[in-house]
Parts: structure tokens; sequence; C-alpha cells
């Protein structure tokens, strides 16, 4: 099996936040994976889209794959360098403050056919009910409709103040 390997290294992020997203495209093939990266409100992924992009252009340009049968196979989040810094703190004392930095690298694998993920089904119509029919009477013109009157039960005033919370309806 061919695989093409696309790689981001020192990226100014922490592997942490940018795992959640690398594993949500993990298995998609790419226009779906691209879709997924797009609709996705964190930082990280304009550089997870640019990474798949430029994945998928080392397909198309140096092994003349068909980006309809390109998934991603495996997208891998290390640690790379920190940088230490350290800020001051109670009784003249400090803490270390870690800048940390991810090196990515996303694999894409071919499938041999195209999968379809979602399939469409035709919904079943919905059978029509008779419509009501309206009486007219002979005197007049008018149409009548039966109508039907609710009778709420009036509400219980207190002394104390509004009602503000209750536990049961009245």
């Amino acid at each position: 099996m061919e695989t093409i390997v696309a790689k981001l290294k020192f990226m100014k992020m922490s592997p942490r936040k940018v795992r959640i997203y690398a594993n949500i495209i993990k298995g998609l093939s790419v226009n779906e994976a691209e879709g997924q990266l797009l609709l996705s409100p964190h930082r990280t992924r304009d550089y997870l889209l640019r990474l798949l992009r430029s994945a998928i252009a080392n397909a198309t340009h140096n092994k003349k794959l068909d980006i309809d049968t390109l998934y991603v196979s495996n997208v891998i989040v290390d640690n790379g360098p920190m940088t230490k810094r350290w800020t001051p703190r109670a009784r003249g004392s400090a803490s270390q403050i870690q800048k940390k930095t991810s090196h990515i690298t996303i694999e894409l694998g071919v499938r041999e056919a195209k999968a379809k993920r979602f399939t469409i089904i035709a919904k079943k119509k919905k059978e029509e009910k008779p419509k009501k029919k309206k009486t007219t009477s002979k005197d007049s013109k008018h149409t009548h409709e039966d109508k039907t009157v609710s009778v709420e039960k009036p509400k219980e005033k207190r002394s104390g103040g509004p009602k503000i919370f209750s536990r049961k309806a009245i």
C-alpha cells in the first residue's frame, strides 16, 4: 500500500490541543477531512488544513494519484522542544512557564474503490387526512366552524410579594 507523508515541525502550540482536532480527521476521506477542518472553530485547524492540503499536493503532483481515492490513514502529533520562561511569584520566588511546540505528521493512504459514506434514502410521503368541511346555513352565506374554548383556573393570590419559584404546576 502506498502512503504519502507531509510533516510540520516546531508548531507553537501544545500537542495536547492539536491531538483533539487531529483525531477528528483520522480515517476520513480527504474531502471530508478538509470539510471538517473548515468548520472547526479552533486555531489548530489553520495549521492542520495547510498540512493536509500540502499532503494532497504531494500525492497529486509527485505520485499522480486521484484525489477521490485518498484518505487520511494516520495523524501523528509529537512533542517538540519547549522554551522555558520564568514569571515572578510571591516572596521573591519564580515559577516556570513552558512554551510547548508540536511536530505533526499526516499520512495519506489510497483506497482502491471509492467508498460512499452517506446514502440518501427517499422519505415516504405522508397520507393526506381528509379536510373538515365547513357548514353553511341556508339563511346566511357566512361560514361557521366548531370552536372549542379552554377555561384556565384562576391563579391563587398570595401575600408576601411575587411568586418566584414553584415546585408544582398549578
